[in-house]
């Protein structure tokens, strides 16, 4: 499944994920859950995923701090915080774009009040298909219970549970929300 949504994924046009962005970043910012934060957690998208670029740059406009991964050696979690997309290289094949400055500690996820996280595919029982290696499931253990986790993914890439249930490990940390670039799902709702 990883590798059917992977193939979609490089199908859409430049301008097409462009408008895709816009559309997460409008969503995102006005759930309830996005207003009055301080501190925010957002993937940062490569090209072909749902795009993030404009929802951060809309978070820290407001002087919302905005942390993004920051990939150590091998799988080690960290945190960095956003300053300008200027900063954000590509610091290995394949894997996101990072901000230069310092790695903070994983536990650091505990004072966002808002997490973004990326999928490959979505479920309405809140299940999220991740890229396979796990690390947001095990960066999610340091978020504070009951801060809302928000993935975003394509329209085509939702699933009604009911016909279409995603696998669920044990150690996968459901979400509160899936935004797709024409709708908010909430779970449990």
């Amino acid at each position: 499944m990883r590798s059917a949504v992977r193939r979609n994924r490089l199908q859409r046009s430049e301008r097409r994920n462009g408008e895709h962005a816009e559309s997460f970043r409008d969503a995102v910012l006005d759930l309830p859950e996005a207003q009055g934060i301080r501190c925010a957690s957002v993937y940062v998208s490569r090209p072909f995923e749902p795009g993030t670029l404009p929802l951060i740059e809309a978070f820290a406009a407001r002087g919302v701090e905005v942390l993004v991964p920051r990939l150590g050696t091998g799988l080690q979690r960290g945190w960095a915080v956003y300053t300008s997309t200027e900063d954000l290289v590509e610091r290995s094949p394949g894997r996101p774009p990072e901000p230069s400055g310092e790695m903070i500690p994983a536990e650091r996820l505990a004072d966002a009040e808002l997490i973004v996280v990326s999928a490959l595919a979505a479920d309405s029982s809140g299940t999220r298909l991740g890229q396979g290696a796990g690390w947001y499931d095990r960066a999610l253990a340091d978020a504070r219970p009951g801060v809302p986790i928000v993935a975003l993914v394509f329209d085509d890439e939702f699933y009604d549970a009911d016909e279409r249930e995603l696998p669920r490990q044990h150690h996968d940390i459901p979400v509160a929300a899936v935004v797709t670039p024409s709708r908010v799902i909430r779970i449990g709702a």
